[in-house]
C-alpha cells in the first residue's frame, strides 16, 4: 500500500492510503501543486466532483483548501473502500460526498452542478468522450475542468484548454468556457 499527502490548505501534510488497485494513477505532488496554483489555493464556496476519484486525493484537496462541497465518485469496490476510510481519517467532514457507482450511471442522476470537475479517467477506454454530452447537465455556467490524460486534450465540448503541461507520459490542462 502506498500513501499520498495532501500537499495544501487544512489537511496538508495528512496522508492519504493508496490500494494496489490496477490502473490507479494518484496525481503526482508536483502536478497537484501546478493545478492548484493554477485555480488558487483558496476554493471556498465552489461545488467539486472528482469523477474518477481513485485515491481521491484531488477531492481532498479541494476540500482541504475550503470547497463547500466535494463529491467523489468511484466504482472499484476496493479502491471505494479505501476511500470511505480516507474520509473518515480526516474527520468525517460533511463537505465530502461519497458515492459508489460508474461514471456514466452517475452523471445522469446528480442532484447539483458543480464548479470544477476533476476528470482523470482510466486511458485508452474513450471515457473522456463519453462524459463530454453530460458536461452541459452538471457543470455551471464558469465552471473548470481539469484533464488528465493520455494525449494532449484542446477541447472538450464548449470547454477550451487554458492551461496545459505535461509529467511523464501524461498531460494534463486546465479548460474552461470561451475563448483561451
Amino acid at each position: 500500500m502506498a500513501r499520498v499527502r495532501i500537499i495544501g490548505g487544512a489537511w496538508r501534510s495528512r496522508l492519504v492510503q493508496v490500494d494496489g488497485v490496477r490502473g490507479l494513477r494518484p496525481t503526482p505532488d508536483a502536478v497537484r501543486e501546478t493545478l492548484f496554483n493554477w485555480l488558487g489555493q483558496n476554493l471556498a464556496g465552489l461545488a467539486c466532483l472528482d469523477l474518477f476519484a481513485g485515491s481521491g486525493v484531488l477531492g481532498f484537496e479541494a476540500a482541504s483548501r475550503g470547497a463547500r462541497h466535494v463529491t467523489l465518485v468511484e466504482r472499484d469496490a476496493r479502491a471505494f473502500a479505501r476511500l470511505k476510510e480516507n474520509a473518515a481519517a480526516l474527520g468525517g467532514d460533511p463537505r465530502l460526498e461519497l458515492v459508489r457507482a460508474d461514471a456514466l450511471k452517475f452523471l445522469p442522476r446528480a442532484a447539483q452542478r458543480y464548479d470544477l470537475l476533476f476528470l482523470d479517467p482510466p486511458y485508452h477506454r474513450g471515457w473522456i468522450e463519453k462524459i463530454e454530452p453530460w458536461l452541459p447537465r452538471v457543470l455551471t455556467a464558469d465552471a473548470r475542468i481539469y484533464v488528465e490524460a493520455e494525449h494532449p486534450l484542446e477541447t472538450l465540448g464548449e470547454w477550451t484548454a487554458v492551461r496545459r503541461g505535461r509529467g511523464g507520459q501524461v498531460f494534463y490542462q486546465l479548460l474552461q468556457r470561451g475563448e483561451t
